[in-house]
C-alpha cells in the first residue's frame, strides 16, 4: 500500500499544536511506570501488550485473530502470543467462527470484561483527579472533540486504505 503524499503546505500551528500535545500524551500513556501504577490500582497483573489486545477486543469482540492484529497495528505472531498468555490466565477464550467452521474467533472471558473494566475505571479515575480543576462545560467539549478527532482520523485511515483500489 502506498502512502498519500502530504500536503505541499506546512501545517497550520493549530494542528502543530495539536500534534504535540498528542505526542506528549502518547508519551505519557506509553511509559512502562504509568502502565505499572495503572496495573497496580486496577489490580490486574497484566502486560501492556495484553492490554491493548484487550482494551481492542472489548469494544469489538469477538474477532479473528488476524482481525485483531490489524487493528492493533502489529504482526499476527505478536496477537498469537499474547492470547495464548491471555488464555493461560484465563482471559480470553477462542471460539468457533460462525462464518467459517475452520476459523476461530477470540472472545473476552468473563475474567476478561471485568479485567478491563477495572483497567478503564482506574484510568477514569486518575485522569479525574488530574482534570479536577476543569468545569463540567469544559470535560465535555473535551470529549465531543476527541470523539470527533478520533472519527476524523479513522475516517482518514479507512481513505487510505481504499487509496490504491481506486487507483489502480
Amino acid at each position: 500500500m502506498s502512502t498519500p503524499p502530504l500536503p505541499d503546505s506546512p501545517a497550520s500551528a493549530e494542528v502543530a499544536e495539536i500534534e504535540r500535545a498528542l505526542s506528549r500524551i502518547t508519551y505519557l500513556g506509553s511509559r512502562a511506570r504509568q502502565h505499572e501504577r495503572l496495573m497496580a490500582l486496577a489490580g490486574v497483573p497484566l502486560d501492556r501488550a495484553a492490554v491493548a489486545l484487550l482494551r481492542q477486543m472489548a469494544d469489538v469482540e469477538p474477532m479473528r485473530p488476524g482481525e485483531l492484529a490489524a487493528r492493533l497495528g502489529v504482526e499476527a505472531s505478536h496477537v498469537t502470543r499474547t492470547v495464548q498468555q491471555l488464555q493461560r490466565t484465563g482471559h480470553v477464550t477462542r471460539v468457533p467462527d460462525p462464518d467459517d467452521r475452520r476459523a476461530q474467533r477470540i472472545e473476552l472471558t468473563e475474567t476478561g470484561r471485568e479485567a478491563i473494566a477495572r483497567i478503564r475505571e482506574a484510568g477514569a479515575r486518575a485522569m479525574q483527579v488530574a482534570l479536577a480543576d476543569w468545569s463540567p462545560e469544559d470535560l465535555r467539549r473535551l470529549a465531543a472533540l476527541f470523539h470527533r478527532m478520533v472519527d476524523d482520523f479513522l475516517a482518514h485511515s479507512a481513505d487510505e486504505e481504499t487509496e490504491p483500489a481506486r487507483t489502480s
